[in-house]
């Protein structure tokens, strides 16, 4: 039998690590890595945004939406699924260039849950690592409350539940205390001048489509930029088609990595990379594909049978209410407060710029009722008895127009466990490829307390409550926290990767992203994902340390 060791010894690889992804996962790899002495690569398939190359507003789709295959070369992706529709970022430095800055750490019981819960004694492991997470990514408490906050703090108080309100914690540059109103330059306040200068931020309200005036701290602004410092090479605009252990073994000699050019038609220019590890970071839905492909198709077939068993959502819903004629919503950043109800459900106030009312299009009026087709009739008799009674308040909502600036969409997130599975296979709508394809109970679209207290918000508020279309027509909740799909457990029976992220079958792969929770955060899952994946590289020694073992 050949000495794994030497032969592993004698190959001369690109790469000592290649990260596929530089989303929260995906940098901090980088990062760790970069500093244990690795000779790092990242390959994104998204472009890197600059403040000059964003879009002035997200009617101009082409720049914002992301779907290569109709020339859509934007950063935010909607991805509908039988399920399931899920919003997602893809660029350089992942969906922080989209999400909305806030960084919560998740209820303790959280860990108590899913696949995880014996692998490891979680809360007292993992305050050390949030504390990390959190002073890299500069979490503070939202100083810039808009009048959307305000108008929830009033919801809240008139429904009972006003105690329970709260400033977001958010990855934004505030500047220091005697900037109020923003905009002012600064060196580099988190890294001791290692980091990049950055400005304090102006509260726009345009954090979801890509922050302009260098205040969102995204990753390009700390552990990538930093992991760039260090010699990090980010392949931009490059999607992984294919992975493959060197000689046929087990990964113990490293890895073939195959790429192409995301956007081009025709030019693929495709290319092979080798090296020692491989990080898996592409986001839940992109490195559960990729591990499907890769399964199936037999470059790396011993992965386990558990790919894509146990996807969740945050058992979420996109709820609103519409005020034509009243105060700008738009002020603020996009995440600025929250409240939790009197039973698990946790709602959070959510805004875009003036000026980006491309999401007006997903709403319609607020419609009670179990899905299936009397809510659909319901809704039709809303719509009317509104025509009715209030026409131009119906009219005017109708009108995506000035949306952003008229609206606060409530962001529904409850802890409540509940799943759906994700399968590789080939849709009866195009059975030409295989692609993801959601399959298991439905995820419940309707939440009665969070659509109670948007029904009387918009009383009090003198709007209009609105749903998701796609909830009431077809039963599909929204959601932009897709979690799950290779989950940690204790061996290949009940999980994709171990405790350490290493996936099961392989040595030398890891799985850093929203695809190893384990259970239902209840909370916008950036910062877990940033604390795991701390977590995870903290067991990898440094390079002259090393054994050639995965």
């Amino acid at each position: 039998m050949p000495n794994k060791q030497n032969s592993a010894s004698k190959i001369q690889y690109d790469y000592d690590v290649i990260v596929i992804g530089s989303g929260f996962g995906g940098s901090v790899s980088a990062l760790r890595l970069a500093e244990k002495g690795y000779s790092v690569a990242v390959m994104e398939m998204g472009r890197r945004w600059t403040p000059e190359r964003l879009p002035s507003s997200n009617w101009r789709f082409w720049k914002y939406l992301w779907r290569p295959g109709l020339a859509l070369r934007g950063f935010f992706s909607l991805r509908v699924f039988r399920h399931v529709m899920v919003l997602h970022g893809n660029a350089v430095g992942g969906g922080s260039v989209t999400y909305a800055n806030t960084l919560l750490v998740p209820p303790k019981s959280v860990w108590d849950d899913g696949s995880w819960r014996e692998l490891d004694d979680w809360n007292a492991v993992m305050p050390a690592h949030y504390a990390t997470a959190k002073k890299m990514l500069g979490v503070t408490e939202n100083r810039r409350l808009g009048a959307a906050d305000n108008a929830l703090q009033k919801m809240a108080a008139a429904q009972g539940v006003g105690e329970s309100f709260y400033r977001t914690s958010v990855g934004v540059f505030f500047g220091d205390e005697s900037d109020e109103g923003g905009g002012r330059p600064y060196k580099d306040p988190y890294f001791g001048g290692a980091g990049p200068e950055r400005h304090s931020c102006i509260a726009c309200g345009g954090c979801m489509t890509g922050c302009k005036y260098n205040a969102k701290n995204s990753l390009d602004k700390n552990y990538l930029y930093l992991a760039e410092q260090l010699g990090t090479k980010v392949y931009e605009e490059t999607r992984v088609n294919r992975v493959e252990p060197l000689n046929g073994s087990d990964g113990s000699d490293g890895y073939h990595i195959s790429t192409e050019d995301t956007f081009a038609m025709f030019n693929k220019k495709r290319r092979r990379f080798t090296a020692k590890k491989v990080v898996f970071a592409g986001s839940s839905l992109g490195t559960q594909a990729l591990l499907f492909q890769l399964k199936q198709s037999g470059a790396m077939p011993h992965i386990s049978d558990q790919l894509g068993n146990r996807v969740r959502t945050n058992a979420e819903s996109l709820l609103a209410v519409r005020m034509p004629g009243g105060e700008d919503m738009s002020k603020g950043i996009a995440i600025g407060s929250g409240i939790y109800l009197k039973d698990n459900t946790h709602i959070e106030a959510v805004r875009y710029g003036a000026g980006h009312d491309l999401m007006g299009l997903l709403f319609t009026p607020l419609t009670h009722g179990k899905p299936g087709p009397g809510r659909i009739l319901l809704w039709l008799a809303t719509c009317f008895k509104l025509l009715f009674t209030r026409p131009s308040l119906f009219i005017k909502s109708l009108n995506p127009k000035g949306f952003a600036q008229q609206s606060i969409i409530f962001l529904c997130m409850q802890t409540i466990d509940g799943y759906l599975n994700m399968r590789w296979r080939r849709p009866w709508y195009f059975p030409f490829k295989k692609m993801l394809c959601s399959e298991g109970d439905r995820i419940p679209t309707y939440i009665p307390t969070a659509n109670e207290f948007v029904d009387r918000s918009a009383d009090i508020m003198g709007g209009v409550g609105a749903s998701t279309i796609t909830e009431i027509l077809f039963n599909v909740p929204a959601t932009a926290h897709c979690m799950g799909g290779c989950a940690m457990g204790e061996n290949a029976n009940n999980g994709v990767i171990d405790r350490e992220n290493r996936l099961f079958g392989y040595r030398n792969a890891y799985v850093c992203d929203g695809s190893m929770l384990g259970a239902n955060l209840g909370v916008n899952p950036s910062l877990t994902i940033t604390a795991l994946t701390e977590r995870a590289m903290s067991f990898i020694p440094a390079k002259d340390s090393a054994s050639n073992g995965g």
